[in-house]
């Protein structure tokens, strides 16, 4: 009888059985540099994912946020993320398919939102790194059911992070 690896969760796995990750990471005009190290954001990507990725991240300013959510999604406001899911493509040399998606996140909105949940940017800033990931691997939220599996299961990858639910509720403070 041979074992069999066992993929229960994102981020359950062995360092083995790590899927593999093209990660890029691209500024939008008007932005001088990620908030965050390289590793420690790839790190947040690598948590969410179940399968082969080719993931480009992308942060931008305002203007352009706006720019996207009109065109791809006709919606007039500047989103905190937007993740545009390409579906599973082909991996290198018989690899399996592999996820890719362009995920945008936009800074100034994150910056706003953070300020006013009182929690620190990059504490947000990896919610939405996970929030976006998943999409890229096909999550939604369009429903309660799907809504409520989706934050779960991101509640589950942020404390590995050792970082607050997101969805709790927040208490007045003194």
């Amino acid at each position: 009888m041979s074992a069999q690896p066992h993929r229960a969760e994102p981020g359950a796995r062995s360092r083995v059985e790590r899927p593999a990750l093209s990660l890029s990471l691209q500024l939008g005009s008007r932005i001088g540099e990620w908030p965050i190290a390289r590793a420690r954001l790839r790190r947040w990507v690598q948590i969410a994912l179940e399968r082969d990725a080719t993931l480009t991240m992308r942060l931008v300013a305002r203007a352009e946020a706006i720019a996207l959510n009109q065109a791809y999604r006709g919606r007039d406001y500047a989103p905190n993320v937007l993740t545009f899911e390409y579906g599973e493509q082909p991996g290198p040399r018989d690899s399996g398919p592999r996820c890719t998606a362009d995920i945008i996140l936009c800074l100034p909105v994150l910056r706003a939102e953070a300020r006013a949940q009182h929690k620190p940017l990059i504490d947000h800033l990896a919610h939405l790194v996970i929030h976006g990931v998943l999409h890229a691997q096909g999550y939604d939220h369009q429903n309660e059911h799907d809504a409520a599996r989706m934050e779960a299961l991101e509640t589950r990858l942020l404390a590995r992070l050792r970082i607050a639910d997101p969805y709790a509720p927040r208490r007045p403070a003194n």
